[in-house]
């Protein structure tokens, strides 16, 4: 068995349509991930070897989620404009469901019209846009303002 089958053999993979999650880290619930626990996962093409980004969803719901969101997502820039994100949300959507959620909030910068595009395709409702709080993790990064979206998940097709 080569490197590569040894990998996918231990990894945890969610097999999707057009995209694969491989379950990557998980962080417990405590202070350095604002009390919600965290499962990272890389976006894999399909049944295949390329990383083409990676996402996470923190479940559950406080003032730090309300401007950081539930899901979060990155694709690298060769891969961009096939709706890779919006596949992966799609399954994140399902993990969420799986563990308790019943929606999930995710945000976007102004500037980011790409995310914005896909956070309104996968059905997202607007809520408000706000400033984010200057003592939030975010502030400090320079993202001071965001568009903050909610995802109905119960009862709701992916």
């Amino acid at each position: 068995m080569n490197l590569f089958e040894r990998f996918f053999q231990k990894e945890k993979r969610i097999i999707g349509d057009v995209v694969d999650l491989a379950e990557e880290q998980v962080w417990e619930a405590d202070s350095s991930n604002d009390y919600v626990p965290s499962f990272f996962y890389g976006i894999y093409i399909h049944n295949g070897r390329q990383r083409i980004g990676y996402c996470d969803l923190r479940v559950g719901h406080n003032q730090e989620m309300y401007y950081a969101g539930n899901i979060g997502y990155h694709i690298y820039s060769p891969y961009r404009g096939n709706h890779y994100a919006y596949e992966a949300c799609k399954m994140l959507f399902e993990i969420a469901k799986e563990k308790g959620m019943e929606w999930v909030i995710i945000t976007c910068s102004p500037d980011n019209e790409a995310s914005r595009k896909t956070i309104e395709r996968l059905g997202a409702e607007y809520l408000e846009t706000v400033p984010v709080p200057s003592d939030h993790w975010l502030y400090r990064r320079g993202e001071t303002i965001k568009h903050i979206y909610r995802r109905e998940l119960q009862g709701h097709a992916v």
